[in-house]
């Protein structure tokens, strides 16, 4: 096929996106030239984050519909990778609380994702803003919690893919106009098949703070993984502090212990942060900071499932288990790329590979 009925090809699946806003069954190809005009030629103003893999931009289609514009890195490999398993992914995910994946781009050695726009940016951008975060009362910050529980449902037990995110943390959970949270960023996500018993991998990625122990020390990984992932983001919602930053702040172990801490000796609404307390009961403080707990407990066997998690928010009657001890993580970066992922990188923004050499626990 010829350089100009390949454009033209384009150029038709571009323009049948911009007429209907909707996804086709097989994703649309965007011409480069159609991204270039809805970001206005990749204009620094339009930007709305930055990372490893590359830069992400607001853009707008001639039809007004408004798109967020991944444009991967050319000098990263890994870039492609994650290119590659994005589409394999989450072009085949159809959920509410899942971003859509709207069309790319291959142009060269250009490589283009094009998502839903989220007008809200990301959860990190409120739960960790002091300003930001005033506007989150208790009815927004359960609606938060519940959507992102049922995403992850979809993702491991009712999406055509059984899939594992691997990086779910506040800056991958994007929100909509109306607050309602869609996680987002599937380049580090795995396929877990039904019949694999430990599946592991030697490339351990990810973002500090919210690796489980066993996927940090040997690379084991399950739907646990996520829900591990999931109580941390709780947990952090809840308290108005960030899990890997929180030493530094109160000379103490982490947020994981503090919450502990504070659920053993019955100080729940003290861990809680200071503009919920006013909006939410201690009943309900103390039962989610009990749903927090249970999903980062240290052995993977001992942490609720998706289905029980969803089943306890959604349920106020069911009585909820007791946790142990959950679990303490300490990671040591060997590489300045591991220490880069501690950051708050805003939305949109894939973390880069994280290399851990050393986890101690408790």
């Amino acid at each position: 096929m010829g350089t100009n009925a390949t454009s033209m090809n384009n150029e038709t699946a571009a323009a049948r996106l911009e007429l209907n806003g909707e996804r086709d069954q097989d994703l649309p190809m965007l011409s480069f030239s159609t991204i270039e005009t809805a970001t206005d030629y990749f204009a620094i103003r339009n930007i709305l984050g930055e990372g490893g893999f590359g830069t992400v931009y607001k853009g707008r289609l001639r039809q007004g519909q408004e798109i967020a514009v991944k444009r991967l890195s050319t000098r990263s490999r890994q870039g492609i990778m994650e290119f590659k398993n994005e589409i394999s992914l989450i072009s085949k995910l159809q959920h509410k609380n899942v971003v859509s994946l709207l069309g790319c781009c291959i142009h060269g050695e250009e490589n283009i994702l094009v998502y839903e726009y989220m007008s809200n940016n990301s959860l990190d951008s409120f739960i960790f803003d002091s300003t930001k975060r005033k506007l989150l009362d208790w009815t927004k910050c359960t609606k938060i919690i519940e959507g992102i529980a049922q995403g992850l449902l979809y993702l491991h037990k009712y999406s055509r893919l059984r899939i594992i995110h691997c990086d779910l943390k506040p800056s991958n959970i994007l929100l909509d106009s109306d607050m309602t949270p869609k996680i987002s960023d599937f380049g580090m996500a795995r396929i877990f098949e039904e019949n694999e018993s430990r599946p592991m991998t030697k490339r351990i990625v990810g973002t500090y703070g919210y690796m489980s122990p066993e996927y940090a020390r040997e690379g084991l990984y399950s739907e646990k993984l996520d829900v591990f992932s999931f109580g941390i983001i709780v947990l952090e919602i809840l308290s108005g502090k960030r899990n890997i930053a929180f030493c530094e702040t109160l000379h103490t172990s982490d947020l994981v212990g503090y919450a502990w801490n504070s659920w053993k000796e019955g100080k729940h609404t003290e861990f809680m942060d200071s503009t919920l307390t006013i909006s939410c009961s201690s009943i309900e403080a103390l039962r989610y900071l009990q749903i927090g707990l249970l999903c980062v407990q240290e052995r993977p066997s001992d942490r609720l499932s998706m289905p029980e998690v969803v089943s306890m928010l959604s349920n106020e009657a069911t009585a909820l288990p007791y946790p142990k001890e959950a679990a303490l993580l300490g990671y040591v970066s060997s590489s300045t790329e591991g220490e880069s992922s501690k950051n708050n990188q805003g939305p949109w923004v894939t973390s880069v590979e994280s290399v851990v050499s050393v986890i101690s626990p408790r």
